[in-house]
């Protein structure tokens, strides 16, 4: 059963690549409306850790919880299911789609979700709006900078209203005065939202933006919560 409480949880989860162990029973726990910042050196296993708990990759051993039952247990087409509704992402590069303006990517997931064209290119722009993007929605995001376009991604993360939103390095690729404000809005937006955020990192500054930080090495997790939340 999963910790009480919790609204995401990896249990003793191992991963391998070939021979070589990425995770060796990784343990974690958090709690909703939670954001927490994962740390670790190269190679530690913390991408790993999170495309486990966001369903992207499956555990060879060990569980993983999500909003009171299995996720790993799923079939693939629920757990892409989970990834459009219930999981919003932002990665290092951002990962849009160049060739589409501001406005169709943070759509996307809407529109692959069902939702009528005109409901979800409306709750875009307000999503854009909010994040002072409202200039440019017709612009091809591969013309904006790397901080316009990380808010973009930021838009296209809580556009679905997700439960838990999954950060990797998301300001690695932006000097540091843009990296803080795009950290800024991320924080921000989810405490008005109550949106959960586990956040992988290796720079301090981000990390203090947290509620709380686990380290991982050597594929295991220090966290003094696994097994319960923090109150």
């Amino acid at each position: 059963m999963p910790v009480p409480g919790a609204v995401i949880e990896a249990r003793g989860v191992t991963r391998s690549y070939g021979s070589t162990p990425a995770l060796r029973g990784a343990s974690l726990s958090v709690a909703p409306g939670e954001i927490l910042a994962v740390m670790g050196p190269s190679g530690s296993g913390k991408s790993t850790l999170l495309h486990c708990l966001a369903g992207i990759f499956t555990p060879d051993e060990g569980e993983v919880w999500f909003d009171g039952g299995r996720l790993d247990t799923l079939a693939d087409a629920r757990r892409s299911e989970l990834r459009r509704t219930a999981f919003g992402f932002v990665f290092q590069f951002g990962q849009l789609v160049p060739e589409l303006t501001a406005a169709d990517n943070v759509a996307l997931p809407l529109l692959l979700g069902r939702v009528r064209r005109r409901a979800a290119y409306e709750r875009a722009h307000a999503w854009l709006d909010r994040l002072e993007l409202a200039g440019l929605r017709e612009r091809r995001t591969g013309e904006l900078s790397g901080g316009q376009a990380q808010r973009v991604a930021l838009a296209r993360a809580l556009v679905t209203g997700p439960k838990v939103i999954f950060a990797d390095e998301p300001t690695g690729s932006l000097d540091s005065l843009t990296g803080e404000r795009v950290m800024e809005l991320l924080v921000g937006l989810a405490r008005q939202e109550g949106t959960t955020v586990i956040v992988v990192t290796h720079d301090a500054r981000v990390a203090a933006c947290a509620d709380r930080e686990v380290v991982v090495r050597d594929g295991r997790v220090t966290d003094p919560y696994a097994g319960r939340v923090p109150r």
